[in-house]
């Protein structure tokens, strides 16, 4: 049975019935898999018995009109309506319903959403996004992004959760549980080891298995074994000499074999490069985003595969069972989508502002706040100066959100900066002025003059592109396209922090960045892209209606030196990036060489203090529970995150330690909690063809960064 579309007010879970049960006789066609009491896998195999050759090869390739053509959707797929087969619809994903779509909500990007070390926020977010696309007729999300940051200057990285496997894994786990609560699919990308732009769609990865195994697949591993995620993403660049999109390793034998995936693979868009090769690895669909595109799964060139033996009828069966059983799972037979102009020109973002409003302020990450600067005093009559083009609401359009195909929409809705404190101020009493920035002077007379100031600077990130330096570039972003805008921001900032001890730099970045003019900051917020609500977010954290709640979940160098490759490592030579680093990824590398960063993975600062005590660690079977008490120092509620680190014996060659475990606890003044952290097996394990537990003794580290662990314990494990 389809249904309407459901009116987006008050929209914030997609929780339906499921559909009537068809009454079983032999004149529905579709009796025998539309009972929403069988299961996936029965009611899979039931459709695919009764298909025909035509029908099974139609649903292996996007259908016309391709790309953006279909109501602003990345692509999709026509149903079979004979035989009750819904449309499949994907968009664009990671911070919200993007691509060509209009009025959704566009959250904060993913590494923001990373820095919340919040899983049960994060589910949320994945929640309210899945309802939005269900209500434009959209059934596949095709995110998250969950590919590690390797190097700061990655173009992506702000789609993605961070530098480390563990949080990664935590990160996207929640977020496609969110996505998936509703009738929609998500899809874990890109797969695998997809690490850079500027050559991204023919370098050759070369990676070693056992960093593969402990830093660059745990986030897809526990979407698919944690999550069970719907679908697959395979991406542009060659694994091992292998394109990703036709690899057996990594479809076959990682997904299916070791994982137990059971949904599709669908490949990026233009990523496929043969029919049987692609097809007999693992593909599934094959989408491309060409206007005039070659279909290496069109109908006549599977049927030509077939014909020559490089593919099999009983694969093509599989490819179909693998597209149609998640979308049983899921709910997308029962709740079908009807894809439209009504649906497309829905408003269905209302419902979620708030919740966009606050995942921005848990974003927020604070870095530093000298003399406690902020929160600023309530009591009114100051004078603010906002300074920056990225304050304003046209730059705004290009500092909340990256660029590429994440990109949302709703510039309408958009709350920059400067109208966020500008409100704020008028409701404390205060007075707002603002300059752009681009003349220093104009920086330093309003920064003088001003009891607090705000400096607003940006720098651009996108798909397409890697950054070519740590520096802070801004950019314009229309749809997809970004282009770069000239202005110093560096000068800005320096202009106004030495003009005025009382400033505030506020950073919309979607990495790290060096920070020349911090001796003389104030303080310094990192929101990232913070989506439509950004402005009211930084607000709300200005003025101490919010904390800044946010944690790095990517290391700041100190310098370029610290974040360099050589070539051949990144972004590689003749085509060839070799991983030679291995295991010392982020903080695991800073570690090892005995590097001070600029500041440490897990960082951040809030409105109050916190201290750790009483740590206990006791063996539990396999794994281990930490125990430890987080006491609130400080004069106002806020919330820590205690983040508990493993070392290892030296006959395991690992990294000094690894992050296995954190979680995020709100604690009144002068209160204590006890809090638990459970450690299981894999936390102890290293990849030895298999994950293995070496006896010996294991540092247990407890405190608020990788790099303020105050508390330490030893457990013995294995054996």
């Amino acid at each position: 049975m389809r249904r309407v579309l459901i009116a987006a007010v008050g929209l914030a879970l997609v929780n339906l019935a499921p559909a009537a049960v068809p009454a079983a006789h032999a004149a529905d066609p579709c009796a025998a898999w539309m009972d929403p009491r069988d299961s996936a896998d029965r009611r899979a195999n039931a459709l695919v018995a009764a298909m025909t050759q035509d029908q099974e090869l139609g649903m292996l390739t996007f259908s016309d009109p391709p790309w953006f053509a279909f109501y602003g959707t990345a692509g999709h797929v026509d149903g079979i309506p004979e035989l009750c087969v819904p449309d499949l619809v994907l968009s664009d994903a990671g911070s919200g319903v993007a691509g060509l779509q209009v009025a959704t909500t566009v959250f904060p990007s993913g590494v923001a959403q990373a820095s919340t070390w919040d899983p049960a926020l994060q589910r949320r977010l994945g929640r309210a996004i899945g309802a939005e696309a269900f209500a434009k007729g959209i059934n596949v999300m095709l995110g998250p992004g969950m590919n590690i940051a390797r190097t700061p200057y990655n173009g992506r990285n702000f789609e993605y959760f961070g530098e480390d496997p563990y949080l990664s894994a935590s990160s996207a786990t929640a977020f496609i549980r969110g996505i998936q609560d509703n009738p929609v699919l998500a899809s874990a990308k890109h797969f695998a080891l997809n690490d850079q732009e500027t050559d991204r769609m023919t370098v050759d990865v070369h990676v070693d298995e056992r960093t593969r195994r402990e830093i660059y697949l745990p986030a897809f591993e526990a979407a698919v074994t944690r999550a069970d995620v719907g679908s697959v993403m395979c991406s542009y660049n060659r694994v091992g000499g292998v394109y990703a999109c036709e690899n057996p390793r990594l479809l076959t034998d990682y997904l299916r074999d070791d994982w137990g995936f059971d949904g599709f693979v669908e490949s990026d868009w233009g990523a496929t490069h043969s029919t049987g090769p692609a097809a007999m690895a693992g593909l599934d669909l094959e989408m491309h985003a060409s206007p005039l595109p070659q279909r290496y799964f069109s109908a006549d060139n599977l049927r030509a595969a077939l014909a020559d033996g490089s593919l099999t009828r009983s694969r093509i069966d599989e490819m179909v069972r693998n597209i149609v059983r998640p979308m049983f799972e899921h709910g997308l037979f029962d709740h079908p989508v009807q894809p439209g102009p009504a649906p497309y020109l829905s408003d269905v973002s209302t419902p979620h502002t708030e919740l966009a409003r606050t995942a921005a302020a848990e974003a927020t990450v604070l870095l530093r706040n000298r003399d406690d600067l902020l929160p600023f005093s309530q009591d009114g009559g100051r004078t603010i100066a906002v300074i920056g083009w990225a304050a304003n609401p046209v730059g705004a359009t290009g500092s909340t959100s990256g660029g590429g195909s994440s990109h949302g929409s709703g510039i309408d809705r958009l709350v920059s900066p400067l109208e966020g404190i500008t409100t704020a101020a008028l409701a404390h009493g205060d007075r707002v002025v603002y300059v752009e920035g681009s003349s220093t002077v104009d920086a330093r007379l309003a920064a003088a003059a001003a009891d607090e100031v705000v400096v607003v600077a940006t720098d651009g990130s996108s798909e397409g592109s890697d950054r070519s330096d740590l520096g802070l570039r801004p950019q314009a972003c229309v749809s997809v396209g970004c282009s770069a805008i000239p202005g110093n921001q560096e000068a800005m900032i320096a202009a106004a922090t030495a003009a005025n001890p009382r400033t505030v730099v506020v950073l919309d970045v979607g990495g790290p960045v060096r920070m020349p003019w911090l001796p003389d900051a104030g303080a310094v917020l990192v929101p990232w892209y913070g989506g439509l609500q950004h402005g009211n977010a930084l607000a709300d954290v200005l003025y101490g209606d919010a904390e800044p709640g946010g944690r790095l979940p990517q290391t700041f160098p100190r310098s370029e030196r610290q974040a360099s490759f050589e070539p051949g490592s990144y972004p590689g030579v003749d085509g060839e990036e070799t991983y030679d680093e291995g295991l010392l990824v982020g903080y695991r590398g800073y570690d090892a060489r005995g590097d001070r960063p600029l500041f440490p993975f897990g960082f951040g600062l809030g409105y109050t203090t916190f201290a750790f005590r009483d740590l206990a660690v006791e063996r539990d079977g396999a794994g281990a529970d930490v125990t430890f008490t987080v006491r609130n120092t400080g004069r106002r509620t806020g919330a820590a995150v205690p983040q508990v680190y493993v070392s290892f014996p030296d006959s395991a060659g690992e990294p000094p330690k690894r992050l296995e475990g954190f979680d995020k606890v709100t604690v009144r003044p002068g209160q204590g909690r006890r809090v638990t952290i459970h450690l299981d097996r894999r936390a102890f394990a290293i990849w030895d063809r298999g994950w293995t537990v070496d006896p010996g003794s294991y540092g247990i580290a407890v405190g608020s960064s990788s790099r303020d662990l105050p508390l330490r314990a030893r457990v013995r494990m294995g054996g």
